[in-house]
This record gives structure tokens, C-alpha cells and sequence, in this order.
């Protein structure tokens, strides 16, 4: 029986479980998780589960792992802190828990850092970046949002260390306020408004201020073994609403595979792209199981599974996904005890 342990992630955790259990060699799994909250429906799948103490840095990994060497767990798949998890992760080595992480710290820093990633690809012939600038104060995103629309970009921000849609905004000065309020929330402030809050503050934290990308959006996929060699890559196109479409792109296959030739990245990624003027440009890197993976499997991979078979150095064959998939989902009622 292998044991795996997730510590704090998405509700998206449950499919994972599943996909883990449900695998095509019916080998036996047992799952652990922890959450602050015990009825987070991450943990519905988990065969224990644990109340996840509120403390961050090495007390934490301490934590961790103290919690896998109780429970002789087998494989860790960390969401939260990362970084410092990778900081010590001899205290895994230590015990014989693998831990499905990237393990090359200053890659793992980039890819948590929009910023610092967009300056580490830049140049390298790998996928284009957008325009971009990182302000910290009300002027500086004033003076980054006037060159950008000089140079003909419609502008967007976002925080350089966030996940998913944390924080992001589409400067449209074209709204109408009132039809706003009587309509959906939306992703959309005017100039003047984000200039007006940001000047509450002196000085706020990094946000990038950035050329915004109006074409498809793509989600890829990725699971690579130990040594960052690529085993798969799924495209992922959102379309409208909960609708995706998986696609044989065989121009986001090539950049899947150049990413993956020269960043080494190890396990289960997700490559963030975003078309503009037909043009693949990159959004980001995440060095984890994407929240859509679950979407992506319906190629007949069971990439979660894939990754646990890297992670514990069992033998994998490039799996053949199939493509031309139109797919999506709807909520399900679970019942929790």
C-alpha cells in the first residue's frame, strides 16, 4: 500500500484522489491530507485527515514532516510553501518520504515570481513574453500604463506573486459604471480608479503592469519524470464558459517541449499561455497540478497517476493522448459524512 500525502490544496485535491485510485494497473493507494479547515472539500476523498496548524516557515515543514513520518508516507504533493519545503527538504531525504516538488530552488523561486521568471526566459528562445513593467507606487503605474497604451497595448495588471486570478484587472476606461452595477462582477477598473486606490498607499507590493493578451487562452498540461524529460503535454483551450477544448496544437506542443528541454522541470507543471495577434505568449509557469488537470485527463492520461509513477522512480511509457475533445464540467452533490 503506497501512502500519499497532500498537504493544503484546491478542492480540485478530490480529483486528483480519484484519478490516483482509479488507476488502470489497480495498484493500492492510501491518501492523507491536512487543511485548517476539516471540511474543505479537498479532504472529501482522503482516507485521514488532519487539522493543519497555522504557522509558516521551517516550523511548518517541521510539521510536515513529523506528519509523514508518523503516518510512513510515501509520497508528499505540496501545494503551500513550497519554497520552504524545498529549503529543507532533507527532512524528507531523511525519513524516505519522495516529495513531488521542484527541487532546483532558484527555478521554483522564478516560476513563483512573475517578474523574475519573465527575466529568466527572456532572451532564451523559448516563448515570447508580453510587454510588461513592475511598479510600486501610483506614479510608477501611472508612467507604465501611459508607454504601454503609447505603444499601442491595451493594459492589464496583476501582482507578480499570485495564483490563478488573484489581483488581475483589464484597465477599460470604456465602461459603463452604472450597467457595471446592475450587471456580473467583472474583471474590469478604469485608469483613474486603480490610480485613485493605489495612491492610498505610499508604496505597495510588486505589481506588473502588463500588455494584455486578447486572443485563445491555453492551459498545457505537463508531466515529466525526475529529470524534467518531458512524458506529456496536453493543450488546453478555454472557450466559452466551462467549455475546453483539448487540441493537437502542434505549435504549443514544440514550445511545451523546448520549456521542457531547457528548464528541467520535474512532475506534474502547467504552462499558462495566451495568444495576442496570433502570437503564443506566456502568462506563467505553475510547478504543480493545474486546477483544470482533471479537465485534461479526459484524454484518456491519467496524469496525476503518471506523476506519482515519476515520483516514485516506477517505470512510464509516453502515454498517446487522444485530442479533438470538447469538454467541461458541472457541480456534483457530495454527501461529506
Amino acid at each position: 500500500m503506497t501512502r500519499i500525502y497532500f498537504n493544503r490544496w484546491f478542492s480540485v485535491m478530490y480529483h486528483y484522489i480519484r484519478a490516483i485510485r482509479e488507476n488502470p494497473d489497480g495498484e493500492a493507494y492510501e491518501f492523507y491530507g491536512t487543511h485548517p479547515n476539516l471540511n474543505h472539500m479537498s479532504l472529501l476523498e482522503a482516507d485521514y485527515k488532519e487539522t493543519e496548524p497555522s504557522i509558516t516557515g521551517l516550523p511548518y515543514v517541521e510539521y510536515c514532516a513529523e506528519f509523514c513520518r508518523r503516518h510512513q508516507i510515501d509520497v508528499f504533493i505540496p501545494r503551500l510553501h513550497m519554497e520552504d519545503i524545498v529549503r529543507h527538504i532533507h527532512l524528507f531525504d531523511e525519513i524516505g518520504t519522495r516529495v513531488m516538488v521542484c527541487r532546483d530552488m532558484g527555478l521554483l523561486e522564478a516560476m513563483l515570481d512573475k517578474r523574475t521568471f519573465y527575466e529568466a526566459v527572456s532572451g532564451r528562445n523559448l516563448v515570447q513574453i508580453p510587454a510588461y513593467e513592475v511598479v510600486q507606487t501610483a506614479d510608477q503605474f501611472r508612467e507604465a500604463y501611459e508607454r504601454l497604451a503609447a505603444a499601442g497595448h491595451n493594459v492589464c495588471f496583476k501582482p507578480t506573486k499570485s495564483e490563478g486570478g488573484m489581483g488581475f484587472r483589464i484597465v477599460n476606461n470604456t465602461t459603463d459604471r452604472l450597467a457595471e452595477l446592475y450587471g456580473y462582477v467583472t474583471l474590469s477598473t478604469t485608469f483613474e480608479d486603480a490610480c485613485r486606490t493605489l495612491a492610498s498607499v505610499s508604496r505597495f507590493d510588486d505589481l506588473m503592469v502588463m500588455e494584455h493578451l486578447e486572443g485563445p487562452e491555453y492551459s498545457i498540461d505537463c508531466v515529466a519524470d525526475a529529470e524534467g524529460g518531458l512524458l506529456v503535454s496536453i493543450p488546453r483551450r478555454k472557450a466559452e464558459g466551462r467549455v475546453y477544448m483539448l487540441e493537437d496544437n502542434p505549435e504549443l506542443q514544440a514550445l511545451a517541449k523546448r520549456i521542457a528541454n531547457e528548464l528541467r522541470i520535474p512532475y506534474a507543471y502547467n504552462i499558462q499561455i495566451r495568444y495576442n495577434k496570433g502570437v503564443p505568449k506566456l502568462l506563467e509557469i505553475n510547478p504543480r497540478m493545474s486546477g483544470g488537470l482533471f479537465i485534461s485527463c479526459l484524454s484518456g492520461v491519467n496524469m496525476p497517476y503518471l506523476a506519482v509513477r515519476a515520483v516514485l522512480g516506477k517505470p512510464v511509457v509516453k502515454p498517446q493522448p487522444r485530442f479533438g475533445i470538447k469538454a467541461g464540467y458541472i457541480e456534483q452533490p457530495l454527501i461529506m459524512d
